[in-house]
């Protein structure tokens, strides 16, 4: 059946009911959200650090007393040019030393007490300054968000295809109860290795939080509130990624901050016992042709939305009589995966574009937040500056997206993505740095539009049944992009040209893929694998050949003898009428002597007249 067509008007549209329960939804982005971006504070490197001096590698007759702070961290630990004492050295001095001068031979040596640290931005104590992982082990801290990506990957890939298997409503529970028990392990690490792992299996069950709830989102509205409703999830993402800094000065430890990320997690819990603030998608009931729960929900759609009429024995009967047409028996729930795609040709090309826009939407940002960094070696100045970018891409795409439609609009800001890239890869060295900087923000508005774009773009033209999984595919390859910036990092930044000359190079090929994708603006989406092999591009030039094949004459079609809508009109109301107690008129018969009389009222007269 057509959802939007016949199922959806006759639900009350995007009712009171529907808006209450997209409100719900917008919930768990903000609980993801706080859990993602957490992320940057508990990896976050001090900006100064030394090592702890050590009072053994210094001279016996050395007396401490007469130096000053200053100067004994000067006779302790060597000077780097350009960037003060050193992070990872100490000297060492002869032991029989007796006449100490500046110019006495000392050695080099790695540092024995540890490490003292300045505050990092925020927290007073994070993953970093609670273990050490400076200098030699520094290498832990880009692995720990390799690893954390890795989770995500994992849970989009995972868990979407259990959104198509139990349904939204199941994943969403199944992901949000593991989430918050994992958040709470986290909190409980004792070692680097425990962190990471942790935090990889956090970051699986945390995708299927982010996209069961995107999905139940999108399949509750009509195509004209499709866009704003999504964007406005991203603002939520907006307002806790504001949120961050205030709950890590507040918090202190990055435990307490872990463990009041998880608080939202645990209160989504509430959505277990009350069902009516999350139901399962009426719209994926009925493409699996789950029939009995499809008409249970349609039916809460229809009394919560006030489309029950006074004369109807139940809400919405002619539409659950028109299921009983379209389904005369119940039939077997049919349940679809990704590996489907493989034998479709539209979706799948469709699928791997967009998941190639993505991956360099994401990807890309590493280049445009190095440059912020050499500007402005603040933190909270490429923190904010990230996170305006990302909310004046959502009222861009707010804006134009319905206006302009959804190819046109990614097909711009993979232009400006791909120009931004390439004029800061040739010319930085010869603009002054202002300009960088806009070239920089520019671009990291494009990229961020991008990559929201995709996602929202992906799951519009995605059958709903593999909308799970084929919109975890999409994601996954995002999730990519998101890591490779801690693979330069993990290399010391040693492959940041080739890193930037590469996603240039993506960028300006993906403008020419993305000519070949659909066109979704104000169109029904796709329930089946037919209806998605159906989405074809529009041509890139609107022609108005339709008015030199007009027909000379104008011919009538013959009126379909069978009208499907008609016939279920006509069987509910043929089953109020049965249903009725008593008949609204009685016809009443006036009593009559009867023409010819029967054999027993014609014996007493014969009596009487004899």
């Amino acid at each position: 059946m057509e959802f939007e067509a016949k199922v959806y008007p006759q639900i009350g549209g995007f009712g009171r009911y529907n808006r209450v329960v997209t409100v719900f939804s917008w919930f768990p982005n903000f609980a993801v959200s706080l859990n993602l971006f957490c992320d940057v504070f508990f990896t976050l490197v001090p900006e100064s650090y030394h090592c702890k001096p050590d009072p053994s590698l210094l001279p016996s007759t050395l007396l401490l007393s007469n130096f000053s702070r200053q100067a004994y961290l000067n006779l302790t630990i060597p000077w780097v040019n350009g960037s003060g004492l050193s992070h990872c050295e100490l000297y060492r001095y002869p032991t029989n030393l007796t006449n100490f001068t500046e110019k006495v031979h000392r050695e080099v040596v790695p540092c024995t007490r540890g490490w003292q640290y300045s505050k990092p931005a925020g927290l007073q104590s994070n993953f970093v300054t609670e273990w050490n992982l400076v200098c030699g082990n520094y290498w832990k801290v880009p692995l720990q968000h390799i690893c954390f990506m890795t989770g995500w990957i994992l849970g989009y890939i995972l868990l979407g295809a259990v959104c198509d298997w139990l349904g939204r409503r199941r994943a969403l529970l199944l992901s949000v109860s593991l989430s918050g028990l994992l958040g709470v392990a986290v909190c409980l690490s004792s070692s680097p290795a425990a962190f990471q792992l942790l935090r990889l299996c956090h970051g699986t069950v945390l995708a299927g939080v982010f996209l069961s709830s995107y999905i139940a989102r999108l399949e509750l509205c009509d195509p004209s509130h499709r866009l704003m409703v999504s964007m406005v999830s991203g603002f939520f993402a907006v307002f806790a990624e504001l949120l961050l800094p205030g709950l890590a000065v507040l918090c202190g430890d990055w435990p307490v901050l872990q463990a009041v990320t998880t608080l939202p997690l645990l209160l989504l819990l509430s959505y277990w016992c009350w069902a009516s603030v999350f139901p399962e998608s009426p719209r994926w009931l009925l493409a699996t042709s789950q029939i009995p729960q499809a008409k249970r929900c349609l039916q809460l759609f229809s009394i919560r939305n006030g489309t029950c009429m006074r004369d109807e024995i139940y809400p919405a009967e002619t539409l659950l009589t028109e299921i009983d047409v379209a389904f005369p028996e119940d039939p077997q729930p049919q349940y679809h995966h990704a590996l489907e795609l493989r034998h479709t040709r539209v979706i799948w090309r469709n699928c791997l574009i967009l998941a190639f826009t993505l991956f360099i939407g994401t990807g890309i940002q590493y280049c445009f937040t190095r440059n912020l960094h050499i500007y402005s070696p603040q933190f909270y100045f490429g923190y904010f500056l990230r996170t305006l970018t990302g909310a004046l891409a959502c009222v861009f795409l707010c804006v134009f997206v319905d206006r302009v439609g959804r190819r046109g609009i990614l097909l711009l800001a993979a232009i400006v993505t791909g120009l931004s890239s390439l004029l800061l890869l040739a010319l930085t060295q010869y603009l002054r740095g202002g300009l960088v900087l806009v070239l920089s923000v520019l671009g990291l508005l494009a990229s961020q539009a991008l990559a929201m774009l995709s996602v929202f773009f992906a799951s519009e033209i995605m059958p709903t049944v593999v909308r799970g999984g084929a919109l975890g595919l999409v994601m996954a390859a995002g999730a990519v992009g998101m890591a490779a910036s801690s693979v330069m990092e993990l290399q010391n930044n040693s492959g940041y040209f080739l890193h930037h000359v590469v996603f240039a190079s993506f960028a300006v090929l993906s403008v020419l893929c993305i000519m070949l994708l659909p066109e979704s603006k104000r169109k029904a989406l796709p329930d089946s694998l037919k209806d998605g092999e159906n989405l074809r591009r529009p041509p890139l030039f609107l022609s108005r050949g339709e008015r030199d094949s007009l027909p000379l004459l104008r011919t009538r079609h013959p009126a379909s003898e069978y009208n499907p809508d008609n016939y279920s009109r006509l069987v509910s109301a043929t089953r109020k009428m049965l249903a009725k107690e008593s008949v609204p008129y009685k016809i009443v018969v006036p009593s009559q002597p009867p023409l010819l009389p029967s054999n027993n009222t014609a014996q007493p007269s014969h009596d009487e007249s004899s």
